[in-house]
């Protein structure tokens, strides 16, 4: 795998178009200055986590007994009830929020940034080539800040769209993350089926 088309896969899996209404759907009662910094910050965070697993995430993992398939699962419960909240809206708001509140590190930057699929992507990499780890660091970054870029000017959509656009972009995401869910959940559950039959 070169490096273009790495940093393409992880830019891909990032999903920065398809992340872009689901935070400005969590954002929308945060002054637009405000939003831009926490979109900064959640960008950071994300980016330290991608790292970590690049590097050393399979020493986590067996450090805390844990299977790459409870990362998927994990991720796709937590995405699951975010979808839900995001077709159902209720009083606390789409990520459990009271309007004007702030997200912290959870959801934006982990699971939809820092997802599963890309943090087992990373994983997966590292282990198959570990003679390439400042390549596959740099195609990290390389795909990380375009979608920064995607997702910091994303905001101005808001001024296109209105009140009922963002409404309907934010229910139409949610029916997509409950079957991306779905098929998170069911992939780490067929792979650790799959795994537990070869013990």
């Amino acid at each position: 795998m070169s490096l273009i088309s790495a940093t393409l896969m992880l830019f891909l899996i990032m999903d920065p178009l398809g992340n872009t209404p689901v935070f400005m759907a969590i954002m929308k009662h945060i002054d637009r200055k405000r939003q831009v910094k926490i979109l900064i910050r959640e960008l950071i965070f994300a980016l330290i986590i991608m790292m970590a697993f690049l590097w050393a995430g399979e020493q986590i993992l067996s450090f805390l007994n844990l299977r790459q398939e409870a990362v998927s699962i994990a991720g796709g419960i937590i995405l699951f009830l975010i979808a839900l909240k995001m077709i159902f809206p209720g009083e606390d708001g789409l990520a459990g929020l009271a309007a004007g509140d702030e997200p912290f590190l959870v959801p934006m930057a982990i699971p939809m940034i820092a997802g599963p699929s890309i943090l087992a992507t990373l994983l997966l990499m590292a282990h198959q080539d570990p003679t390439r780890m400042g390549e596959w660091s740099l195609a990290l970054i390389l795909a990380w800040l375009g979608t920064s870029v995607i997702l910091i000017s994303g905001g101005f959509l808001t001024r296109y769209l209105g009140e009922r656009g963002l409404t309907a972009i934010e229910r139409l995401m949610g029916m997509i993350l409950i079957m991306l869910s779905v098929q998170m959940l069911l992939d780490g559950v067929a792979k650790y089926l799959h795994y537990a039959a070869n013990i």
